[in-house]
């Protein structure tokens, strides 16, 4: 006889273990440890923004593939806020363009941010996988791998928190981004959280809603590492 099959996690244990996996979200990155710290050059914040753009810029088209991939209205009705809060509409520039003016105040140039051209190639690696994912695996698994949103106004606050004092020659006008996510982010979970409770009923499901969580972590995870050994994160030059 082979091994009975393993009872699911309550709703609440099962909660508990996708909060869990904040342990290994990306703000616990020595790179993160260093920018948040004051250990990072002007280069290398500047660096960092560059690349982190490219995945902002990814956000919305993830996003568009779990949509279009969903058959549900009312999903796809709860689904679209994300695209317009990176997109902008009139009225309200988004995330997009909240990013870009952020690498203004650290000093780049608008035309070198979206151009793409300084972009790591560890780092486009990572962000393609992500889209790829959305794209190609059930929308249920995409939805549940938006929950590092759940750990994502801890850094935003941190970045607020520390950046003035380690970085002052950046320019306030650039946090609003950060600020901005703090409350979408909150809101956003809500529902990415629910849904995934309530979709992953038996101990298989809810083990892998915790791969999915790791795969979205590594991704987050592996940009970092990327830029860490080509920009040199975390070394003052």
């Amino acid at each position: 006889m082979g091994a009975p099959e393993k009872l699911p996690w309550s709703r609440e244990e099962f909660e508990q273990r996708l909060r869990d996996k904040g342990k290994r979200y990306h703000i616990h990155h020595p790179f993160h440890i260093a920018m948040n710290s004051g250990g990072c050059t002007r280069e290398q914040v500047q660096g960092w923004v560059i690349n982190r753009f490219y995945y902002q810029t990814a956000i919305p088209l993830k996003d568009a593939a779990i949509m279009s991939n969903c058959p549900m209205r009312d999903v796809r009705r709860e689904w679209i806020t994300r695209i317009i809060d990176h997109d902008g509409r009139a009225g309200d520039e988004g995330g997009i363009e909240a990013w870009l003016r952020l690498g203004e105040a650290v000093g780049l140039q608008r035309v070198d941010i979206v151009s793409h051209e300084h972009v790591l190639p560890g780092v486009r690696f990572a962000v393609d996988a992500y889209i790829d994912f959305a794209r190609t695996r059930p929308w249920q698994e995409a939805v549940t791998s938006s929950l590092t949103e759940m750990f994502a106004p801890e850094i935003h606050q941190r970045r607020l928190d520390t950046w003035p004092e380690h970085y002052p020659w950046i320019d306030k006008d650039g946090y609003q981004y950060f600020r901005k996510r703090l409350s979408e982010a909150r809101r956003d979970v809500q529902f990415a959280l629910g849904f995934t409770l309530d979709h992953y009923t038996t101990r298989a499901q809810q083990e892998r809603a915790l791969e999915i969580l790791q795969f979205k972590l590594d991704v987050l995870w592996s940009m970092l590492d990327a830029m860490q050994v080509n920009l040199g994160i975390g070394q003052k030059k």
